[in-house]
């Protein structure tokens, strides 16, 4: 099983990829950036079974929450608003610091 390599609170950034065949990450939440809210546990990847593999090593499984008005810059709800998805480590990166200090 691969080791968690990030916590609870930490940013972190969906990566921008689009691969073929079976992808469990939803494409609407690519290149975004949110919080982890929790670590899921540690999960064969699901992209490998679809592809009649075992799927190992088991890897980490995170919920991401993101700012609706983060992910639809169109979003006319309450700026509070979050969007939760659960996605596997191998599509997460750190997030990177704005000029502000701020993650982006």
């Amino acid at each position: 099983m691969s080791e968690a390599r990030f916590k609870p609170g930490e940013r972190v950034k969906v990566m921008e990829a689009y691969p073929l065949g079976h992808v469990r990450t939803p494409y609407y939440i690519r290149g975004c950036t949110g919080t982890v809210e929790r670590i899921c546990g540690a999960f064969p990847n699901p992209e490998e079974l679809a592809q009649m593999r075992d799927g190992l090593p088991k890897l980490p499984l995170y919920r991401v929450r993101f700012r609706q008005k983060e992910v639809w810059p169109d979003y006319r709800g309450n700026e509070d608003d979050v969007l939760e998805v659960e996605i596997f480590q191998h599509w997460l990166e750190p997030a990177e610091e704005g000029n502000d200090g701020r993650p982006r």
